[in-house]
């Protein structure tokens, strides 16, 4: 026995599901999201608790990394995906505030912009 709230459910998370170039630019929004959260604990620790780079030193450049790696990945899925100009730009600019990378791929993902046209 089927309910319509089943079916609504089902609808979601079918109209999110992604594939390709969309599923890789999650996994590297995410990845750029936790490097951002990792670069900040070494913030906080070289300038607050131990006065120690070490935190920085491993962070930087693994958030270094997936900045860029998300950077290309946003050019790739604009592309692929067919992103318009403006969310191609809204993309770009979330690579820039802490874990804004998270916001935009989930706001992607509700309006279908991460699966194939």
């Amino acid at each position: 026995m089927s309910t319509s709230t089943d079916t609504t459910a089902a609808g979601t998370a079918a109209g999110t599901a992604v594939t390709g170039i969309g599923r890789l630019f999650r996994a590297v929004a995410i990845a750029e999201a936790c490097s951002w959260v990792g670069l900040l604990i070494g913030m906080f620790f070289k300038y607050v608790v131990v006065h120690d780079q070490i935190g920085v030193k491993i962070f930087g450049p693994i958030h270094g990394a997936l900045f860029v790696l998300y950077v290309i990945v946003a050019l790739l899925a604009a592309r692929r995906l067919r992103w318009s100009a403006g969310t191609l730009v809204l993309a770009l600019f979330s690579s820039i505030p802490p874990l804004m990378t998270v916001w935009f791929e989930r706001r992607a993902a509700r309006q279908g912009k991460l699966q194939t046209p």
